[in-house]
């Protein structure tokens, strides 16, 4: 096992902002910078042993600030937060004390606001390279942020292992009351190039939420049954899709709240590249990539609409307006915890 950091590559927020590259014995490597916690390349050998990048980003760890791609809302690799996915109307109420939010997406607030925890440094905590490469950042959320109350202390840390595993683990604990709902915002392509059209997902998960026509959950669990949001077995996206819309859809997991277990799968039958995701969260968020518009990637690529598709695990989006969702308010005293893997083997 291995875990190699770059020098100081530049600032940001008047912070030292790094790369780190995990590797495995299988030839698995992942790199994330402290920026964001972006995991900004997942190399993986395909059927015939040639390495594939399979997630989307940059060459360049400066293009992550640039102002073109930030205005792009496309958080490619990196953790969302305070409160991934939308809030509705940019507020919420506690124990009967109405708080606004910045209102990034009008009228809503979307993954954290303006300046989320994707667009942050981390700080790097422990670095390790034995018996597994693990990585552990820490950022401190101040009272306010965003319109969010509370000092929220946020700790995640990235492990590699050697059965082509990934691990991410996410703790937090503040000072107030607070809702709390972190993600990894990664943006897979089994193939490396091209568009995820042609890839099978399956997603055990009976039924999805509800949601307006601007993407924020009405409260509704509508069953999955006969419509093309049955994934409980395998099915190519191209040929259960809507092409015009794809998908940006919250699934309710079918597993006990709390409860390990997978989240989804994926496949590419031109790779052979298998990406398993598993979780103890209830809901996983998929979307496939719509309004992905991000010039100058990797090796010169533009992303366009569906270049990759992510699988964001979560707890129900918008939950912190809707009473009948299990409920994502973290007090003083409690210590919010997610874990979340990716499992890459060949199919």
């Amino acid at each position: 096992m291995l875990l190699v950091q770059s020098p100081v590559l530049f600032q940001h927020q008047n912070e030292d902002v790094y790369l780190f590259t995990l590797k495995n014995s299988n030839g698995l490597e992942v790199s994330i910078s402290n920026l964001g916690a972006i995991i900004q390349s997942f190399i993986v050998p395909d059927n015939s042993g040639k390495p594939r990048d399979i997630v989307l980003g940059f060459d360049q760890m400066e293009h992550y600030i640039d102002q073109s791609y930030l205005e792009s809302n496309s958080y490619l690799g990196a953790i969302v937060g305070r409160y991934a996915n939308r809030i509705s109307n940019a507020v919420f109420e506690l124990d009967s004390e109405l708080y606004p939010l910045s209102s990034n997406h009008p009228p809503h607030q979307l993954h954290g606001g303006y300046e989320g925890f994707d667009r942050k440094v981390w700080k790097p905590e422990s670095i390790s390279g034995v018996p597994d490469s693990r990585l552990v950042f820490s950022y401190l959320s101040k009272d306010g942020e965003e319109g969010f109350p509370g000092n929220l202390r946020v700790q995640i840390s990235f492990e590699l292992k050697d059965n082509n595993e990934l691990l991410m683990q996410m703790e937090a604990s503040t000072d107030k009351a607070t809702p709390v709902n972190l993600t990894h915002h990664g943006y897979f392509n089994l193939n490396g190039s091209g568009t995820i059209e042609d890839h099978f997902v399956e997603i055990p998960a009976s039924f999805y939420l509800g949601q307006h026509s601007d993407l924020v959950p009405n409260g509704e669990i509508l069953a999955v049954q006969d419509t093309l949001y049955d994934f409980r077995s395998a099915k190519q996206i191209s040929r259960v899709w809507d092409p015009e819309k794809g998908y940006d859809q919250s699934f309710i997991l079918d597993k006990e709240y709390g409860e390990w277990g997978k989240a989804a799968m994926a496949y590419s039958e031109s790779s052979g590249i298998k990406l398993e995701v598993f979780t103890d969260e209830p809901t996983v968020q998929f979307y496939t990539g719509k309004h992905l518009n991000n010039t100058g990637a990797k090796a010169g690529a533009n992303y366009s609409a569906y270049c990759g598709l992510c699988f964001e695990t979560q707890h129900h989006t918008n939950a912190v307006n809707i009473p009948d969702f299990p409920s994502t308010i973290l007090r003083p005293g409690e210590v919010y915890r997610s874990r979340t893997s990716y499992k890459i083997s060949l199919h």
